[in-house]
């Protein structure tokens, strides 16, 4: 049995995974939590297998969360969820320890197949996500976002989530002044002037959803 603990700020979207996933025999959900902050403090608490997260949450993030879930317990199996079908950060988050990338589209079949394989050490990507990496293969369109660290990436998704600066300081364990360097960093890496420039490029790379 593999035991499974659902992070999603969104409780609709919980209740249906769970749902899904309780119907099948190999799984146990164990837990569900609606931030990244709760889910650390979960995984301390209880034995858990694999953790199926939300990319885009309030806090922390879906890519921040990886890396410090992946700190406390590097034998967790994780596997990000998102709406989005943008082949932007899955490096990022591989490199952060994730090692699933499915989109919320797929059906239970293949969040089942990912979670197996998850658990099993082999990593997974949604086939919708793979496709459009293999189509960006062939593009001439620069992914301007490959500029960017590891650190620098989880400022920039905390700044697009609206986060205020002593916030994303305080979470990431960093003074104010080095997230405002940072921030002044990703401005000139990605050639833009301030966060609504920010926000239309994300757009454009389907790295965040339009509201």
């Amino acid at each position: 049995m593999i035991r499974v603990l659902v992070v999603d700020d969104d409780h609709i979207v919980r209740q249906g995974i769970t749902r899904l996933l309780d119907d099948m025999d190999d799984f146990e959900i164990v837990g569900m939590c609606s931030t990244g902050e709760d889910a650390l403090e979960f995984i301390e608490e209880h034995k858990v297998d694999v953790v199926l997260l939300d990319l885009n949450m309030p806090g922390w993030g879906g890519l921040e969360t990886t890396k410090r879930l992946h700190v406390k317990n590097a034998n967790l199996k994780i596997i990000i969820c998102t709406v989005s079908k943008s082949n932007n950060l899955p490096k990022q988050l591989f490199k952060a320890g994730a090692m699933g990338y499915l989109t919320k589209g797929c059906d239970v079949t293949e969040m089942a197949r990912a979670i197996k394989e998850a658990h099993c050490g082999r990593k997974y990507i949604s086939v919708e996500i793979a496709q459009g990496m293999a189509v960006n293969l062939h593009s001439e369109e620069v992914n301007v976002f490959e500029r960017l660290s590891q650190r620098e990436m989880q400022v920039l998704m905390m700044i697009l989530q609206g986060e205020k600066s002593s916030f994303i300081a305080e979470n990431l364990s960093l003074s104010p002044k080095t997230i405002s360097t940072y921030r002044a960093r990703i401005l000139e890496k990605l050639q833009v002037k301030g966060d609504m420039d920010l926000t239309r490029l994300a757009i454009h790379y389907n790295l965040i959803e339009p509201m």
